[in-house]
């Protein structure tokens, strides 16, 4: 979780993960917009690079700081709502766990959040941030206004249309400009019926379909090497607030089984790789029935303190049972030692210049690795095996995106980099990751 206390000149910036490090000169956390726009002119001026880093969930070196770094700390909260039109104006620095309580108090909610809540809207916003349902997008796409600092420290707000800006905007990588506010579109608060329950692998790859579009939101964990599945499901119900000490006990269960004996059962795979697979097999039958519904603040984020590196891929929804079987048949092969288990889940397609969906509907794949042992070779697999299936992958994830193949993936990258020229044309925001893809 972001600190602001280890915010200062000089000091060590890393990721959530541990994955990225650097040593920023220069450490910013601006008060105000105008603040902000000064900042950026003094970098426009002495030509130095500045990464706005979000909360540094990332896994990829998007939000790493080179030259210096700015958090938006400081710039947060609700400015504005308009329950008529069921759309809320944040500063963009809110973090995800601050903007459920908040529109819940104006009777509104988000219309759908993944299950990390330590981001910053600005941040889920950027990378295209998703949840899970194959009739929703991602935080990208709840965007109706976006206010930003543009690379020559000027202050512009845009609405979405059917233009350039907002197909550059929609991901915009922080290339743009820094998004410090922005006005997304909401619903009336509502709760979630939640499930959780084992089930055989072959069954639900054969009512997938059926599946994800019966149920508003549906996730699967996938066991490397077991017949089992979890099968996580929600259902919109009219809002219901769960008991107090029900709620208690099923956050201490979670915590003991999701975070404490699983990192249990990664200290010894890290200790004998070659036992990951008979663990995965035993945390797959370890996974039982759970029901409960709350408001869906509190139903959509899990608590994540085992840490991990992670890939993740946009595919085709139809292809999405062709692929897992392919994952399957390989870890059946026990080809890679893993006992992470495989997040799956859908979105709807959307536009965007550098969606990941490319307006297809899609199924994501992630893959996780426990922090401290060699993911290379499984995740060189994963970029190698997913291509077959045209995925493209999650930009806040490791990825290989490069100069010479990033038009592979997007037609309209060219288009955006137009767009990222004009709006940040002394490169201030262009790291060397960066510069890698887009320069």
């Amino acid at each position: 979780m972001f600190s602001i206390k280890k915010w200062r000149n000089g000091a060590k910036w890393t990721n959530w993960s541990g994955n990225y490090l650097s040593y920023p000169s220069q450490f910013y956390a601006p008060q105000s917009i105008e603040e902000v726009c000064s900042i950026v002119q003094e970098h426009t001026f002495s030509k130095r690079t500045i990464r706005v880093t979000g909360a540094a969930h990332s896994f990829s070196p998007v939000a790493m700081p080179e030259q210096s770094a700015l958090t938006l700390h400081n710039l947060r909260g609700l400015i504005h709502v308009d329950k008529a039109a069921h759309t809320a104006t944040f500063y963009a620095g809110t973090y995800l766990h601050e903007v459920g309580p908040i529109l819940a108090e104006h009777g509104l909610a988000l219309i759908n959040m993944g299950d990390i809540q330590y981001q910053t809207l600005a941040g889920a916003i950027s990378t295209g941030t998703h949840g899970t349902g194959i009739t929703l997008g991602s935080f990208s796409s709840m965007v109706k206004r976006w206010g930003i600092v543009t690379g020559e420290g000027d202050y512009i707000e845009h609405e979405r249309g059917p233009d350039a800006l907002s197909e550059a905007l929609h991901v915009s990588l922080g290339l743009i400009g820094i998004l410090v506010t922005v006005s997304i579109h909401v619903m009336p608060l509502y709760s979630l019926e939640y499930t959780s329950e084992r089930s055989d692998f072959q069954t639900e790859v054969n009512h997938f379909r059926q599946t994800i579009r019966e149920n508003r939101n549906v996730e699967w964990f996938y066991f490397p090497g077991s017949d089992q599945i979890q099968v996580k499901k929600m259902k919109q119900v009219e809002p219901i607030t769960q008991p107090k000490l029900q709620k208690m006990v099923d956050r201490t269960k979670l915590q003991i089984i999701e975070n404490g004996a699983f990192f249990v059962a990664s200290e010894i795979c890290k200790w004998k790789p070659s036992l990951s697979i008979p663990v995965s097999k035993l945390c797959a039958i370890a996974v039982g029935q759970e029901q409960r519904t709350d408001i869906s603040y509190e139903v959509y984020p899990s608590p994540r303190s085992v840490k991990f590196v992670e890939t993740e891929y946009a595919i085709p929804v139809d292809q999405f049972e062709a692929c897992i079987e392919e994952v399957n048949s390989v870890f059946a092969r026990q080809q890679f030692d893993v006992h992470f288990p495989i997040e799956c889940r859908t979105t709807a397609g959307e536009t965007g210049y550098l969606s990941p969906t490319q307006e297809e509907e899609s199924a994501f794949l992630a893959f996780h690795m426990y922090k401290g042992m060699d993911e290379s070779s499984y995740f060189a697999w994963v970029h190698d095996m997913m291509r077959k299936y045209n995925g493209r992958p999650h930009w806040g994830k490791m990825n290989k995106y490069h100069r010479d193949n990033i038009e592979s993936y997007y037609p309209n990258a060219v288009k955006f980099n137009e767009q990222r020229r004009i709006y940040d044309p002394h490169d201030i925001f262009l790291t060397s990751y960066f510069r890698n893809i887009f320069k």
